[in-house]
Order: C-alpha cells, then structure tokens, then sequence
C-alpha cells in the first residue's frame, strides 16, 4: 500500500502496473479498498489495477465535500500514476464517482463499470435518518445494520463474513462516514449519466435493497448504449457477495472495449525501454522496417499486450524459450527489461533451473553466464 496527497488528504492506494489498461476500483460506503481483493486475484493477470480508500475509509484522511470532488481525487490519482487507458469500476458512491468522471475524464476513461448505484440514491429523509443514527449511536453500533443492507439472503447467512464486514463499517471514522452520506443525499447526477460517451455496463441486483434494479435500469437508460446485468441473487456489494462472477464480467467487458492506440509501440516501450527502442527505430532501414512493424504489431501487440498473465509471468516465460532454443543473443535484451517487468534474479534462476531439466544442462549453464554478466552490468549502471 502507498499514499499521496491529493486536495489536502492522505489517500491511501495500491497500485500493480499493467502493460495495457488498468482498471480503477473505487468502494461502497463504509468500506475499504480490500473489498476488491477477490475480484483483483480472479481477473487477467496482465491487467494494471488500482485501488483506493475514500476519504476517510480505511487508511485515507479527510472528509467528502462531494461526489464531484472525491471523483476528483481519483482524477488527480490517476493522472499522478501516469495511467492514460482506464476501465474504471465503481459500487454505490463508487459507481457515483464513475458518473461523474467518466463524464469529466473520457480522455482517461475508456469503460466505466457502475455497479449497484444511480444518479441519486434513496432519499434526502434517508441519509438524514443515517447521519442522525451515527451521530448518536456511533459506527459501530450502527454497523450491524448498514451490513446488513448490503446482502442477500443467502450471503447474509455467513454469519462469520458478516461480523468480519461489519468490523470494517465500524472502523470508518464517524465525521467521514457522515461526511461521505451528506454527498450522496445532496448529489443528483442525472447530468452527468446523460454525458458519459465511453462503453458502460451497469449492473444491479435483485436483493439489493439500496438501489432496485429498477434504479439501476433507469440510470442505464441516461447513458447512451448502456448494457445491463441485473443478477437475481445479488445484493448491493458484488464484489463481496459474487467475486469471480464480476471478475468475468469485467473481463469479459474490458476486452470488447477498443484500445484508444495500437498496443505495440506502448507494450514494447513499457517493456524494453524508450533507450532501447528509439536506438533501435534510428537503425531501420527499407530493409527491416516490414519486419519491425511485423515483430511490434505481432511480439508486442499481441503476444505480450494479452492481458491473460503478467509482465513478470511472461519475462520468465520468454527467457525460458530463448535459452531453450538457443537463441542467446536476445538474452540480454530480455534481462535488462527485467528491470520493468516486475522479474527477480530469483524468477530468472527459476526459469533457466525449468531450462536445464527440459532442455538441457548446456543451455541452462551458458544462459546462466550470459544473465549473470548482464545483471552484473545493470547493478554498475545503477539499474538492478
């Protein structure tokens, strides 16, 4: 976990590099950002992934003044890690947030996933009721009851992930929580659906007490091309309630989304470095250039733009190869990118140790001595 500043609060996030898109998950009301976990673990390895705690939720400070404001914490967050293609997925004041920065940041936004949310959620009478309650009683003892809200029936009866669940509700701090339900009974976002432009999926489930399908139905009609997945034994809190079964539709969502550039330049820079290749795109001639194009259109566009397992998963796999193959001289250009793939030394031994007992000792051994010196050289560079 990590933390920035971001409009005067700490926020605390988690960020794992992708070499394509990255999908953004902000949370429900009263949760943390752990509420993802299960989903993140189920989808394609190879995807970036952010996630993050509201003011005032789990690690973060600070207070909501409003929706727009905390969608423009996620804004300067993302702008700050340097992400340009995002799916973001929102739940309840989360899919508030996707609202309004899907509508302000479609430069950023390529998708938007808003589940279990509307435009406006319940009544002014309602939120009021709510802050009423935590003001008297405090966030844990009102836990147990906003917990309950979230599920249906047949996760509702885990008792033991129930007391878990409301653990967390109870250790939001009570100004932020009341803070948090003073945006949403103020918030009418109706404009900023009408807006959004990017592929949009919501979803909704049949138990969810806190925004009906209905809600969720009639926010998808403000969207232009709006799909819709309305889930007959889902609450309010998909993540929590039905992990692998989002993770599919994020997925499954994410890969009919067009990429907003031809993937190869941005994986293969990612991936080797703007030294290495503006050194080697100076050298073409009419010769290779049919042969540049097909490696960064087909290596780099394809084969390692596939998000189905990560830039460490997939460094390993290509030295493997190379060594097993006896193809060395592309060895050190894949050890030095090590340095941005996420792979260890240990990853590398791993790799050729697989080497040496499927394809040979000999290989194994001189692969061995060719990443050694090149490791060698990164760490005098300053680079390992």
């Amino acid at each position: 976990m990590d933390v920035m500043k971001i409009n005067g609060a700490h926020i605390a996030y988690r960020h794992r590099p992708g070499l394509g898109r990255t999908v953004v998950f902000a949370n429900a009301l009263g949760s943390d950002q752990s509420i993802w976990d299960k989903v993140i673990a189920a989808l394609p390895k190879g995807l970036g992934v952010v996630t993050y705690d509201l003011r005032g939720h789990g690690h973060s400070t600070g207070q909501a003044d409003s929706i727009e404001g905390l969608a423009d914490d996620v804004s300067q967050l993302v702008d700050a890690l340097g992400i340009t293609n995002v799916l973001f997925c929102g739940v309840s004041i989360g899919g508030m947030i996707g609202q309004v920065l899907a509508a302000q940041r479609a430069d950023v936004i390529q998708g938007v996933i808003l589940c279990n949310t509307a435009p406006k959620i319940g009544t002014s009478q309602r939120w009021s009721d709510r802050i009423a309650a935590v003001q008297q009683d405090g966030m844990p003892s009102c836990a147990a009851t906003i917990v309950n809200n979230w599920f249906g029936p047949s996760y509702a009866a885990q008792t033991d992930r129930m007391a878990l669940h409301e653990a967390m509700v109870g250790r939001t701090s009570p100004d932020a929580y009341i803070a948090a339900c003073g945006a949403i009974r103020d918030a009418d976002l109706a404009g900023f659906a009408q807006k959004i432009t990017v592929p949009s999926l919501c979803i909704g489930g049949a138990h969810d007490a806190s925004v009906p399908p209905a809600a969720v139905q009639d926010l998808a009609h403000l969207i232009p091309g709006a799909e819709v997945k309305i889930h007959s034994d889902l609450g309010h809190v998909p993540c929590l309630e039905m992990p692998d079964q989002l993770a599919t539709w994020i997925a499954d969502f994410e890969a009919g989304i067009p990429h907003p550039q031809p993937a190869g330049p941005h994986v293969r820079r990612a991936v080797l470095g703007d030294a290495h290749v503006d050194k080697a795109a100076a050298q073409v001639t009419a010769l290779d250039e049919p042969f540049q194009t097909l490696i960064t259109e087909g290596a780099w566009g394809t084969v390692w733009a596939d998000p189905g397992i990560s830039a460490r998963d997939r460094s390993m796999l290509t030295l493997a190869l190379l060594a097993a193959t006896g193809n060395f001289d592309e060895i050190p250009m894949h050890i030095r990118a090590t340095a941005r793939t996420g792979t260890t030394e240990r990853d590398i031994a791993q790799a050729f140790q697989h080497v040496a007992i499927y394809a040979g000792v000999p290989r194994a051994n001189h692969a061995l001595k060719v990443a050694k010196q090149v490791l060698a050289d990164m760490k005098a560079q300053g680079h390992g």
